[in-house]
């Protein structure tokens, strides 16, 4: 690879999130190597999100701004548009962690990856006032993802080629776990790699904390067969009353972490 070629894209997608975009881009920019471009697909923010936007031109590679039938859809444009061998997904009101980027381009340079689908790592969940909750994210097993989503979709780095290429993109019917979907497509042959080193840092709570995610992994697991009817359903009930306990946790009530990854 040439130290000049686009190795990593980052997609940022956004909608009417004037309060918590900048925090989000500065920490993209401050990072930002010739080996990286940045990519933001806009809903059509009517919040004041396009003016902050605009005073990025010059370290954003791409931007657009229209309606879209929810994040999914603003990613697929996005793929559309990146030239990076590698694409990275980050929440507008998500921050890329220090040195994300150089330990993901230094893991790239130093590995041979030609024929790897994907690349996680870590992300950390704080609360509304910064509060560290939890650090989910582990090495894929299909053992693991056919029972529900380990790795650690945000600021991860998922291959052009070999994977969306191969695989198609998000499934736009799709709300929530999309990128669980996608993954699963691969089924045991998806090829990936893990970091153990924090990327992303996110607020809990939005609606991949929600009993309607629990819900759409059920149906991804049905859809692709990926456990027994009666597994399914008990993987449903389980995450239930994981994420009932963590709410009450959050309260106050209980001191132990839940490892599913949307908890």
């Amino acid at each position: 690879m040439s130290r000049n070629e686009k190795i990593i894209s980052i997609i940022v997608a956004t909608l009417n999130d004037a309060k918590k975009i900048r925090r989000c881009l500065d920490s993209i920019t401050a990072q930002m190597t010739e080996e990286s471009e940045l990519i933001v697909i806009d809903g059509g923010s009517k919040d004041g999100t396009c003016a902050i936007l605009a005073e990025y031109k010059n370290v954003i590679a791409h931007t657009i701004s229209e309606p879209d039938q929810g994040i999914y859809d603003a990613w697929n444009k996005g793929i559309e548009r990146a030239s990076g061998v590698w694409i990275m997904f980050i929440g507008a009101d998500d921050i890329l962690l220090p040195n994300a980027i150089s330990t993901y381009l230094e893991f790239i340079h130093q590995n041979k990856l030609n024929n790897f689908d994907y690349i996680c790592a870590n992300n950390q969940y704080v609360d509304e006032n910064g509060k560290k909750l939890k650090i989910v994210g582990e090495r894929i097993t299909w053992e693991a993802m056919r029972r529900g989503m380990v790795a650690a979709h945000g600021g991860s780095l998922h291959n052009k080629e070999h994977l969306f290429s191969k695989v198609g993109l998000y499934d736009v019917s799709l709300r929530i776990c999309a990128d669980y979907e996608m993954l699963l497509r691969k089924k045991n042959t998806l090829k990936s790699a893990f970091i153990p080193a924090l990327m992303v840092q996110t607020e809990s709570g939005g609606i991949s904390f929600s009993i309607k995610a629990i819900q759409e992994a059920y149906v991804i697991r049905k859809r692709h067969k990926t456990v027994w009817n009666v597994t399914n359903i008990f993987l449903f009930v389980r995450d239930v009353i994981a994420f009932k306990t963590f709410k009450l946790r959050r309260r106050g009530t209980f001191s132990r972490f839940f490892p599913h990854r949307m908890f």
